[in-house]
Order: C-alpha cells, then sequence, then structure tokens
C-alpha cells in the first residue's frame, strides 16, 4: 500500500520517527514468523535513559489466550532494535 504523506505530516518529527520505529519493529517480527496483519500491535513510548519505544505484537483473538506476545523494545533516535521479549 502506497500513501503520499503530506508536507505537514513529514514535518512531524513524532510521526516520522515513530514512522521509522514500526518499520524496524515489524522487520523483525516478520523475521521472526509474526504475521502483523492478524496481530493486534500496541505502542508505548517509555522515557528511560533516552526515548524508547515498546511494540507489542499480540494476537487479536486474545480472548482465553495466555502469552505468546512479543515485545520489541526500539530506541526512538535512530530505529535501532534494542530488545527483543517472547512472551511465555
Amino acid at each position: 500500500m502506497t500513501i503520499a504523506l503530506t508536507k505537514d505530516v513529514l514535518q512531524d518529527d513524532v510521526a516520522v520517527s515513530l514512522a521509522r520505529v514500526m518499520a524496524a519493529a515489524n522487520k523483525r517480527a516478520k523475521e521472526l514468523g509474526i504475521d502483523i496483519p492478524q496481530s493486534l500491535i500496541t505502542i508505548h513510548q517509555v522515557m528511560a535513559d533516552g526515548l524508547f519505544w515498546h511494540i507489542n505484537y499480540g494476537p487479536k483473538d486474545y480472548i482465553g489466550r495466555r502469552g505468546g506476545d512479543l515485545m520489541i523494545e526500539v530506541d526512538g533516535n535512530d530505529a535501532s532494535i534494542k530488545r527483543v521479549l517472547h512472551g511465555q
């Protein structure tokens, strides 16, 4: 899917940074066998020794299920993967 981004979106530092972070996390998730379109994705920001984003990939049909999530921690400054955690 190709979407042309408007000038105001490209000037939004948080939006551009988050897009880079999501692209890096999605790439790693795919490498680890995650079906991204079938995942419920949550994201939150952490300010601990810098700006980090935690991206969590879990099943969309999570009711009655436990564990199995994948959490990827990505540096908000350079979109490098810092940590990958697998749920039990």
